[in-house]
């Protein structure tokens, strides 16, 4: 049993929103609502004095987004654990949250009772994820490493190639070089070319 309140800090671009959520919280004697943010970088600065113990995070805001914020609160302060609360379930979405070290992803429409238990279990490190994310994650699990073509495209990148040149030795188009780039992204779950080369390295893919 906690002798204090979980703290929550609230991280959505939309003021009715915060609003909405702060009122489910309303009540409870083992949650307390200690911050609001309406962008990441608003977020981060307020990480260190409201020191809460969980964030619900946006995704899609202005400024610094979800995924950066979350970057960069992992970086910084470990300790506090992140759900991600939006409106988006796309695979790219979900595969960079989850990379990044949430603990849970929710959609917005989850009923009142389900955000409660999110906290919650978030505090204790454990995993909540919306069932419609959790089917599609199933879908997705085939498609988690990148495919054998992919790999070639970036074992060239790796040696420094640019599309061009890895789209003339594969005999493909630029266009298609791209393609697998793109997928490779988001199965690896990274933003770009270095971090796509260095994360294949740690996992012993090229």
């Amino acid at each position: 049993m906690r002798e204090h309140p979980l703290r929550l800090m609230i991280v959505d671009d939309h003021p009715v929103v915060r609003d909405g959520l702060r009122g489910m919280f309303e009540g409870l004697s083992d949650i307390e609502v200690v911050a609001e943010a309406g962008d990441g970088h608003e977020a981060l600065a307020m990480a260190d004095s409201a020191r809460p113990d969980v964030v619900l995070m946006d995704l899609r805001m202005p400024g610094l987004d979800g995924v950066g914020a979350i970057r960069r609160l992992r970086a910084d302060r470990p300790e506090i654990r992140v759900i991600v609360l939006t409106t988006y379930d796309s695979d790219e979405d979900v595969s960079r949250a989850l990379a990044h070290g949430v603990v849970g992803y929710l959609l917005k429409d989850a009923p009142r009772e389900d955000l409660h238990r999110a906290v919650r279990t978030a505090a204790q490190g454990r995993p909540m994820i919306a069932p419609s994310i959790t089917s599609k994650l199933l879908g997705l699990r085939e498609q988690v490493e990148p495919s054998p073509r992919e790999l070639e495209v970036l074992r060239l990148v790796a040696a420094g190639a640019g599309n061009k040149e890895i789209a003339r030795r594969l005999l493909i188009s630029e266009t298609t070089v791209k393609t697998h780039l793109r997928h490779v992204f988001g199965k690896l779950g990274v933003d770009n070319r270095a971090a796509a080369v260095v994360t294949a390295m740690k996992r012993g893919l090229i």
